[in-house]
């Protein structure tokens, strides 16, 4: 500032310093992380919430809460870029610095991208946690994967009276939550009757002569039809509920082909015949615990990773130590599984290894692809740490639950014949979130899912296995009981 009068430029220096702006751009990425950990603990240790509460009580915290104080270099980088803005409006065009001062901000403007989103994400947790306070702290909806979109009192028109009835409605990217008014002057403002999921659901307006602007809201918990105070905010629910359904059917389709075309990659192996002859996709590390040959568990120090580079499976070194000649590697000597050394010689034992094969030797990659439902869960039993295992409930084998280490395993850690097991779900804060329990005489195997969504999903299917039935047995059930309803 000093030399202001004899060189009036700023530019020149921001373009310097612009490039360390990127430091905050880690800061960013690992934001949301942050945020999550921060809520992790403050729910499973009374400790680590004692701590930070105390800390947030001192005065040069400012009465702002430690979420607060981790947004403040989030939203540093946009002032930046809104200063420059306003600088750059009001520099001469033909000013020696306009150009340093355009490359400065052009900088400063990527790294704020980052920052406005995770600001919006800061900006719908803070929307998130005021609705979770609103519903008693009751209802768990507090997580990065639920986006809040809409709310509004609304009214009910009863199916036997046709009376109108207040209530609320919360609308997110998945669900939409529906309330009835608590008339309390403390504690919870709604009480939440039922939550009905964006999966299926259809929006139609009605036509109702005592009671105008109704719309139905017809989904697979529920069927409802409501009133709203006008035309206008009746179209405006109309519009976000449709929208929202769309995008989360997109989303959905999306993951579905993402998952179609994974499994597809992955059943890419190549044939006998074609062994040698190209590339094989190597099977990743993480995606397996065990040698994919001998289904020894791998470890850091005595059976470490290796990749066959004739079928690309991940094996031990004793099932590696082979070699052969690989055309498409221009006939160079390359270290190969000990199945594959044997088909490339010309010689076979696949029999024997077939005659072999045991009751927890089925593929997880092979039971997944067919699976009834299949996903991680964290899994525990008796007085063991929880573990992350990949579950499977195959459809050949609908009564009985396949646990992996992980998804390309070529052999189940273990496996629960669900038949003649009690489920119950866990009491809040005996276990981890999203958890549920299998007990049968002195067996406890307790798990836990990313979500309450994942968990029903899971409660479904084993609430049925454990009594005998299927899910396809139901759906056949109905079938035939529809079609005697209608025959009669």
């Amino acid at each position: 500032m000093n030399e202001w009068s004899v060189s009036p430029r700023i530019g020149d220096i921001l373009q310097k310093l612009a490039p360390f702006l990127k430091m905050y751009a880690e800061y960013v990425k690992n934001f949301d992380n942050a945020m999550e950990t921060v809520k992790t603990w403050t729910d499973r240790s009374a400790q680590f919430k004692h701590v930070v509460q105390e800390i947030q009580r001192e005065g040069k915290c400012g009465s702002l809460t430690l979420q607060h104080h981790m947004l403040e270099p989030v939203q540093r980088i946009p002032r930046y870029e809104m200063l420059l803005k306003d600088y750059l409006r009001k520099l001469p065009q033909d000013s020696l610095d306009r150009k340093d001062a355009e490359k400065s901000l052009e900088i400063i403007s990527t790294a704020a991208s980052h920052s406005n989103t995770a600001i919006r994400k800061m900006e719908n947790l803070k929307k998130l946690l005021m609705v979770y306070e609103m519903l008693g702290e009751e209802e768990d909806i507090v997580h990065p994967s639920n986006e809040f979109i809409k709310e509004g009192q609304i009214l009910k028109l009863a199916a036997r009276n046709t009376s109108a009835q207040e209530r609320h409605l919360f609308l997110f990217n998945n669900m939409l939550l529906y309330c009835v008014p608590k008339f309390s002057l403390v504690g919870a403002k709604y009480s939440l009757r039922t939550k009905i999921g964006l999966d299926g659901m259809k929006v139609v307006e009605t036509q109702n002569e005592d009671y105008p602007h109704t719309f139905q809201i017809s989904g697979k918990e529920r069927t409802l039809e409501l009133q709203a105070s006008s035309e206008q905010i009746k179209k405006e629910w109309i519009k976000a509920l449709e929208t929202a359904i769309s995008e989360f059917q997109q989303r959905n389709e999306t993951f579905i082909i993402a998952q179609a075309k994974k499994t597809e990659e992955a059943s890419q192996e190549v044939s006998s015949a074609e062994l040698g002859l190209r590339a094989p996709r190597w099977i990743r590390d993480n995606e397996v615990t065990m040698c994919m040959k001998c289904k020894e568990q791998f470890n850091a120090l005595t059976r470490r990773r290796h990749h066959c580079r004739a079928c690309g499976y991940v094996v031990c070194w004793k099932c590696s130590d082979y070699k052969a000649e690989l055309k498409y590697d221009g006939n160079k000597s390359n270290k190969v599984c000990k199945d594959c050394y044997n088909i490339l010689i010309g010689s076979n034992n696949s029999e024997e290894k077939e005659k072999r094969r045991g009751i927890l030797e089925i593929e997880s990659a092979e039971v997944s692809v067919n699976s009834v439902i299949c996903s991680f869960l964290q899994y525990n039993e008796k007085s063991k740490p929880w573990q992350k295992v990949w579950c499977v409930i195959p459809k050949h084998e609908a009564l009985v639950l396949y646990m992996y280490g992980a998804p390309q395993d070529v052999k189940a850690q273990a496996t629960i014949p669900l038949l003649g097991y009690t489920v119950e779900e866990s009491p809040r804060g005996v276990d981890l979130p999203y958890s549920f329990r299998l007990t049968q005489s002195k067996f406890v195997h307790g798990f836990s899912a990313d979500s309450e969504e994942l968990k029903q999903r899971w409660l479904k299917v084993i609430n049925l296995a454990v009594i005998g039935e299927t899910t396809s047995d139901r759906e056949e059930n109905g079938a035939e009981d529809g079609h005697l309803e209608s025959s009669s």
